[in-house]
């Protein structure tokens, strides 16, 4: 029996998912379509626009992020205390962002009602509403259904342009978190798109090495939510972020991507990047999940005792790959 993805998702076992989205029909997502010699190159701001814009909507934010020609990646963290800290009113200016308020919250505003009872209901549908903001199934159903209704305008058609509902990824810990976003950062070079991670456009890595995104190019266009950020050492004093250098990761993600773009995997460099050796990897082991992570791997990443936990939270009596990672993790 299928389940819905929110029951896939356990928070308290982790704020890191990788989701995943493709799309149906020949046309592309991006990207030009060799058959019709149309560009849809245009579309990969659009992804990139609308995944802003609902980071500052919603508590998510982006971790790592890929665009290619007919499907996308996302990392996506979870910032629950910053939800916490909105006020009722806070979150009524993010969900009108989207959606129309209900006239019951609106009146509620206005601080025209009058009996408990509709007061409860007016909070009651709030309340909704923040469990909405940090939902990942409703950040990516605001961003695929927009998406999806956007390109069949253009197209001039009508019907699924996603193949079906996105995949998610569950990453229990430090190890299943760097090598998803490392396998996310290299789509380009696996594909051949890119000769090296400083050209791949649309990715969190050019982000990153360049200091910049493709949004809000116009400085005048409102600015949203950086990247989740790298914070080494700093980790003890500032718990939101990724505790790992920035540097070791940008380190460890070119000399992987040299490897690959070249295929030459037995003629490893001696020098291996210091990150890896802080993973415990050894470089034929991280080989394989840089290049095999979204394919080998389902609904979650960890060690075998955090796959035990997320299973019994979301109600599963086995996780996908499961042999595989207890040959990795031991």
């Amino acid at each position: 029996m299928t389940q819905s993805r929110d029951s896939l998702i356990s928070l308290s076992d982790t704020p890191y998912y990788h989701c995943i989205s493709r799309c149906v029909r020949r046309a592309f997502l991006c990207g030009n379509d060799r058959y019709t010699g149309q560009s849809f190159e245009h579309r990969r701001k659009w992804m990139i626009d609308r995944v802003r814009y609902l980071t500052d909507v919603f508590s998510i934010e982006i971790g790592a992020y890929a665009i290619m020609s007919n499907h996308y990646h996302l990392v996506l963290y979870v910032n629950e205390s910053e939800l916490a800290n909105l006020t009722n009113n806070e979150i009524c200016e993010r969900w009108s962002t989207i959606y129309s308020l209900s006239p019951i919250v609106a009146r509620w505003q206005k601080g025209e009602l009058s009996s408990d009872a509709q007061k409860e209901m007016a909070l009651s549908i709030i309340a909704e509403w923040r469990r909405r903001l940090s939902s990942i199934s409703w950040f990516m159903r605001c961003l695929n259904e927009f998406i999806a209704r956007k390109a069949n305008k253009e197209d001039n058609c009508k019907g699924r342009f996603w193949e079906g509902r996105f995949k998610s990824q569950a990453l229990l810990d430090e190890k299943a978190l760097l090598t998803c976003m490392a396998y996310v950062d290299l789509n380009p070079i696996r594909a051949k798109m890119s000769a090296s991670v400083e050209e791949s456009e649309y990715t969190s890595i050019f982000e990153r090495i360049h200091c910049k995104s493709h949004h809000a190019e116009n400085k005048q266009e409102h600015c949203s939510k950086p990247l989740v950020k790298f914070i080494g050492a700093e980790h003890q004093q500032n718990p939101f972020g990724i505790c790992f250098s920035l540097i070791d990761y940008l380190e460890l993600v070119d000399w992987t991507g040299r490897v690959i773009r070249e295929d030459k995997r037995g003629a490893v460099s001696g020098k291996v990047p210091a990150l890896l050796t802080t993973l415990g990897l050894d470089t034929e082991t991280w080989f394989t999940l840089a290049n095999d992570f979204g394919k080998d791997y389902h609904g979650a990443i960890g060690s075998l005792e955090e796959l035990a936990l997320f299973a019994e939270h979301t109600g599963k009596q086995w996780i996908s790959g499961k042999n595989k990672l207890r040959r990795i993790y031991n």
